[in-house]
Order: structure tokens, then sequence, then C-alpha cells
């Protein structure tokens, strides 16, 4: 496995260029994230993902983290770098100072932890939940839930988790069983979830965990679940840790990838009961779930960008050193054969395609959250909301593509797992499932984003990005005028489904069901094509002004060409498949299949 570098450059790019840096870091509260300080972050973030994490990524892969007589063990070397990854104060680096937070952009943050993801999937996960539960409990936590949970979890000192499956509830949570019956000031809880991410673990001292139950009088279905805090150890009023919580890990389960991040069965209640807290109120327990899985499944669509960054330098190396075959006579690396550099182009522009969307949802988010005006906070919403569905599952759907590229440049190497690269094709291919399969994604963009408003959200942002073809028109560059016929192809042909989906919808859900996922597809390849054109603009303007490497811009002008007509050219078929393809996936009856 290749050493990791921290693609210091394209994050920089796409953070200025891209998700308009200058404009969030001068929002309300935002004031001290000045450029040097950005930059900072980001250059000692790039030293501590390539030299701490990275060096664990293939080992803990090897030794995968273990049940050892009711202990969870992580692999060698993962305490200690956890430790250092909290006394760098890396998790606070988006929460509140109230609660011991550095107030930094959710953007700044959103790249700093594609480093980590980067780096090391497996290690990344257990802060990426920590921090979705700090969000649960910033928004919906009491005062004195908040003081006693919130410190430690903003530090890391304290782990996060999100329990919502069980054996018989997958995707549907309504079928939740576990039991929250009320005792005084808490609860007791009794129950078995699985697939529980870090569920246990050796990194920190308390996890806290964040559990979906029901209490004896709820309604059936979604709408009688609630959301409880249920610490491994409990806490003293004094904020000292106490005793162990009627809690534990029966079992880890053995998976195609992540081998070092324990996904465990945890057992609540085998004696009196664990002791948990009501988070907001009874039976609302979804609405405040959503919170914290949103929040994660954007974090998720940076896993996938993150992965494929790491599978492509992984490829991108090995195509420069690995001598076959002859061009003019003489023996070549494989980088000189043109498929060997088709494939690192397609890696390459959707891997800066996704990092621009990511980017920007992040940046969104932060508009949300902190603009002064309350038309442009709801516009933003509006837009998280649109888009987090296409993030999570166009990103992680093209991770495990990417990584499944990189094997393939290795050839029959690429097979081998000594080279690497098959470890992060199994480790991206759980992104598409968790958090919501992508089909669930698709079926939520297509009815509740899209349907559900008549399409508002949808035209206003295919408005926004057809802004960009004014820039395109004025352009007297070849590559810029060679991205315009795709990209305006592509504008119409998500316009056109996207009218079709809200036509649709009402007397035809089957259909619009059975196109949602090449809707999804269609959305992601267009909006990552806007990112593109964007992309290319901003480089020419560079080059004009004469800024910076030129070298650099250069390739990102080649890059959203490329893109333009290997990706965005596909749209049309893709629109095809949505609005006609509804009657032939329907044809079969189940037992034709």
């Amino acid at each position: 496995m290749t050493a990791y570098a921290a693609p210091i450059d394209d994050i920089r790019f796409a953070l200025t260029e891209l998700a308009g840096l200058d404009e969030i870091t001068a929002l309300p509260g935002y004031e001290d994230a000045t450029p040097e300080l950005v930059g900072a972050v980001l250059e000692e973030a790039g030293k501590f993902a390539a030299e701490v994490i990275a060096p664990l990524n293939k080992p803990g892969d090897e030794q995968g983290s273990r049940l050892e007589n009711g202990v969870v063990r992580t692999p060698d070397g993962f305490r200690e770098a956890y430790a250092a990854y909290v006394a760098g104060g890396w998790n606070a680096l988006p929460f509140d100072p109230e609660h011991g937070g550095q107030g930094l952009p959710r953007l700044v943050a959103t790249a700093v932890n594609e480093l980590w993801q980067s780096a090391n999937m497996a290690f990344a996960l257990c802060p990426m939940l920590t921090q979705a539960a700090v969000d649960l409990l910033t928004e919906y936590g009491t005062p004195e839930q908040k003081a006693a949970f919130l410190p430690k979890l903003v530090t890391g000192e304290w782990a996060g988790t999100m329990n919502l499956t069980e054996p018989q509830a997958g995707s549907d949570l309504g079928a939740v069983r576990m039991r929250a019956v009320r005792e005084g000031g808490h609860y007791r809880l009794k129950g078995q979830k699985i697939f529980i991410t870090y569920g246990d673990h050796d990194l920190t001292a308390n996890i806290v965990h964040v559990v979906l139950a029901r209490t004896p009088d709820s309604p059936p279905g979604t709408k009688g679940l609630s959301v409880f805090i249920v610490p491994k150890v409990l806490v003293a009023a004094d904020g000292s840790l106490g005793e162990r919580n009627d809690l534990r890990c029966i079992s880890l389960e053995h998976k195609l990838g992540i081998n070092a991040s324990p996904t465990a069965v945890m057992a609540y209640g085998e004696g009196e009961g664990a002791i948990g807290y009501l988070v907001g109120e009874e039976n609302r327990g979804i609405e405040c779930m959503f919170t914290m899985m949103n929040i994660s499944r954007i974090s998720i669509g940076a896993q996938g960008l993150a992965i494929a960054e790491r599978a492509y330098q992984q490829a991108r190396a090995f195509a420069a050193e690995r001598v076959q075959g002859r061009r003019g006579g003489a023996a070549v690396t494989i980088i000189h054969h043109p498929d060997v550099r088709r494939m690192l182009l397609l890696m390459k522009s959707q891997i800066e395609a996704s990092r621009g969307l990511v980017y920007y949802t992040a940046a969104a988010l932060d508009r949300a959250a902190r603009h002064p005006e309350t038309g442009e906070r709801a516009r933003s919403r509006a837009m998280v909301e649109l888009l987090t569905p296409v993030v999570k599952a166009w990103c992680s759907d093209i991770g495990v593509e990417i990584a499944s590229l990189g094997v393939q440049v290795h050839g029959g190497m690429g097979y081998i797992e000594e080279t690497g690269a098959a470890q992060h094709y199994r480790d991206a291919r759980i992104n598409p499932i968790y958090e919501g399969t992508n089909g669930i994604q698709a079926g939520d963009l297509v009815r509740r984003k899209v349907a559900g408003d008549g399409g508002a959200a949808a035209r206003a942002f295919i408005a926004e990005m057809a802004a960009a073809d004014a820039g395109l028109a004025q352009s007297n560059d070849a590559d810029l005028a060679a991205i315009r016929g795709p990209l305006r192809g592509g504008l119409e042909a998500l316009g056109r489904a996207t009218d079709w989906v809200v036509e649709t919808t009402a007397h035809d859900p089957d259909s619009v069901a059975a196109g949602a996922t090449p809707y999804l597809r269609l959305f992601g390849d267009v909006a990552g094509g806007w990112q593109m054109a964007r992309s290319g603009l901003a480089a020419r303007r560079r080059l004009a002004n004469g800024d910076g490497d030129a070298g650099f811009y250069r390739a990102r002008l080649a890059c959203a060409r490329f893109y333009a007509d290997q990706v965005l050219s596909q749209a049309p078929g893709l629109a095809h498949t949505v609005t006609r393809g509804g009657a032939s996936v329907m044809a079969l009856s189940a037992e034709q299949f």
C-alpha cells in the first residue's frame, strides 16, 4: 500500500473556488477563521493524517478489532493515535466554544474529516459518529444533558454511537422492539441492537450510546419511537464516572471491509435494565434521530470521496511505476497507455466533482446556521435537504466505482491483498449500504425532496446551475466551449426528468420509484458537472491572471473537459431511463425472477 499524501492544494481550491470559503468565514461567529488559520489547520491535519493515522490503515485491516473476555480491543496503535487525535483538539473543530469546541465552520471541519477518512476510514468512523451525537444533543438535549455529556463528547474524550438496527428491523425502523420503561428521572432499556459501529472499544473511558426504543404505551410504527442516551458507564452528578451500565457487546461482526472498526452486537438490560435518558419528547424519536442521521449521511458522502482519493493515489503511483508493453519501440510504464489514462482521469475528475459537491453542501450547512438573513437561511436549509440524499448516495457509489477502477489499473496485482488496492474496494463497499441504503436515498429524493414540494427546490437548484452557462458562453477558451454543450444537455435532461417525476408521482408512483436510482445518478452527474464547469472557469481565470502553479490549473481545465466528454454526455440516456424505464422494471411477476 502506498503512503497517503494529503491533497492540500486540491482541497484548498475546492474550498475557495467552489464552496466560497471567504463568504463562510465572514458569517457571524466565524470571524476568527482567517485564511491563515484555515491554512494552518489544513496543513497540520494533513501531517497528522499522513504520519499518524494512515500508517495504521493496512495493519489495522489485517489485525482487526477483537472481543476478548468481554472487552473489545482495537488494533495495535489505535489507542495511541486516538489519544493524539483528542490531544490535538481535532474532534472539537466545528462545535460551540461554550462546550469546549473551536467554533470553526462546518465547511472546514468537512475538509479535515476528508483527510481522516482517506488516511484510515476504519479509524475515522469513531469520531464521525461522536460528532453526530454532539449534533443531536446540541439540538435536542436538556441543559442537564448538555452539561453532563457534551464537554467530553466535543473533545472526543468520550465517544458516541448510533443504535438503530435490530435483527428484525433494518431499514424498517417501525419494526424496532427495544423497550424503554420510565423509572423516576430515567428509563430502563431492554433489547438488542446489531451493526453498531464502535459499539464497544478501548479508545475512550466512556461511550454514549444514542438508542432508538419504544415506551410501553407508544403507538405502533415509527410514530411510537423515542430516542435515549445510554452511557456505557454511568455519570455521577459531579461529572465523574460511576458504575458500569447494564449493557455489553456480545459479539463482533466479521465483515468484508473496515475490519479495524468494531461492528458490535449490543445487548441492553440483561439484568435490571440499562439506564437511559430521554432526548426530546416521547414518540418524537425519529424527528430527533434524523438530525443525527442526516449529518451522518453527508459525512458518508465525504467518506466515498475520501476512499476514492486514497484509491486514486494508489492507482496513480502504480501506473507510474509498472512497466508493461511498448510504445514507439520502447518499454513504458502503463500510465502511457490510453485506456489506463482514461481510467485514471475518470477517477480524478469524479473525485474533483464529488469534492466540489460535498464542500458546497457543507457550506450550505454553515449558511443555514449562521447567515444573518432569514431568507438565505431558509434557502440554504432547503438546499441541504435536497442535496443530502444526493451527496450520500452519489458520492458513495462513485467511491465504490473508483476503488474498483483502482483495482483494475493494478491488473492482477490489484486482486492481491499486498498492494492495498483491494482493501480500498472492500472498505468503500459499506458506504452505499449504511445510514439508509442508496436505494432508500433515491426514493427519498424523488418522493420527498422533488415531488414533495412540486419540484420547487430542484428547479431552483437547476436554475442556479444554469447560471454557469453564462460564464462559459463569454469565454473564448476551447476547453470551456467544449464543456458548455454537455452541461447544457445535462441540465436539460435533469429538468425534463424532474418535470416527469413531479407530474407522474401522484398517478404512477411505482414507475417513479423504478426510476429513482437513475434519477439520483443523473442529478449527481449533472451537479458534479456544474462543479467541474465552475472549476474550469476558476482555473481559466487563474491562468489569465498568472496566479500560482499554471500546471495545476491546466490540469483542472483538462479534468473539467474530460468529465463533460465522458460523464455529462451520458445524462440524456439516464433521463430516458428515468422516464421510460419503469414499465420494464415492473414487467415480471415475483414468480418469474
